[in-house]
């Protein structure tokens, strides 16, 4: 079990929201959400919530979704009539008012230990961002041969094009500060797999920081990632952020963290 004491600055955290993005996912819904629960029962010492956020499924996920928030108090939905975990994070982040949100993988690939880590550095102010790193020293990790010459090649690539100093952008296990939801998703033009990506590089762009922790990681098997799709996507978005960054075509987030401007792009946003 993780504890720890709990100092001044971190009871000043109102709520932590760990957001599920979910497309057909009936068959492990409910004993992912029921085991992340626990957990954070045993493990958590703020407050916190659990949000699915069902990314348009087809099949019987929201009725699942719905019978777990009728059993839970703590477990909420929400429905997104379009696809794209980027889209889903930005739905849900951009309207929430908890000091700090989350989002992890519904298979939870990423070991569960490695949550309250993470969540820290955001607490203790060492960081506005934090990511799970399966190449930082003390990460465990299975995966197959395929992807993780393609994982590495890509992060190779993205450190020569940007010289970023994070290891790991697509592990769908982070953190972020309020501050920097406020002013780094509005940015985002991303829906889908390369929101992780350019959350990150904007982050490092303007000068908030980032933090990872090494995770225990499993690759799952059963994994609705289309590779050949997302390595394009990601690709096209690297070249799109090189061009902003070199030209200043991406907009100051200065402009867009008062209240009022956050209100109206989530407006426009639905």
């Amino acid at each position: 079990m993780y504890t720890k004491s709990v100092s001044k600055s971190e009871s000043l955290v109102r709520r932590i929201d760990i957001v599920l993005p979910v497309y057909n996912e009936e068959d492990i819904l409910a004993a992912s959400v029921k085991t992340l629960k626990q957990f954070l029962k045993q493990n958590c010492h703020h407050t916190w919530q659990i949000v699915i956020a069902d990314n348009a499924s087809t099949d019987s996920t929201a009725r699942v979704a719905k019978l777990l928030v009728a059993q839970f108090p703590e477990v909420g939905y929400l429905y997104i009539p379009l696809k794209g975990r980027g889209r889903a994070l930005r739905h849900v982040w951009l309207r929430s008012d908890a000091d700090i949100v989350s989002y992890m993988d519904i298979d939870l690939s990423t070991d569960l230990s490695c949550f309250m880590p993470m969540i820290d550095e955001i607490v203790s102010g060492r960081a506005d961002i934090v990511s799970g790193s399966r190449y930082k020293k003390g990460a465990k990790v299975k995966r197959g041969l395929k992807r993780e010459v393609l994982s590495r090649g890509y992060i190779g690539i993205m450190k020569a094009m940007f010289q970023c100093h994070f290891s790991d952008a697509q592990c769908g296990f982070k953190a972020v500060s309020r501050r920097a939801v406020q002013a780094l998703v509005p940015l985002i033009e991303n829906q889908g797999w390369f929101f992780d990506a350019e959350l990150l590089l904007l982050a490092e762009h303007f000068g908030f920081t980032v933090a990872e922790v090494p995770v225990t990681w499993t690759d799952d098997l059963d994994s609705r990632v289309k590779i050949a799709q997302t390595v394009s996507e990601h690709f096209m978005g690297l070249l799109r952020m090189r061009l902003a960054f070199t030209t200043g075509l991406t907009p100051e987030p200065a402009k867009l963290t008062s209240a009022s401007a956050v209100r109206e792009l989530v407006l426009n946003f639905q």
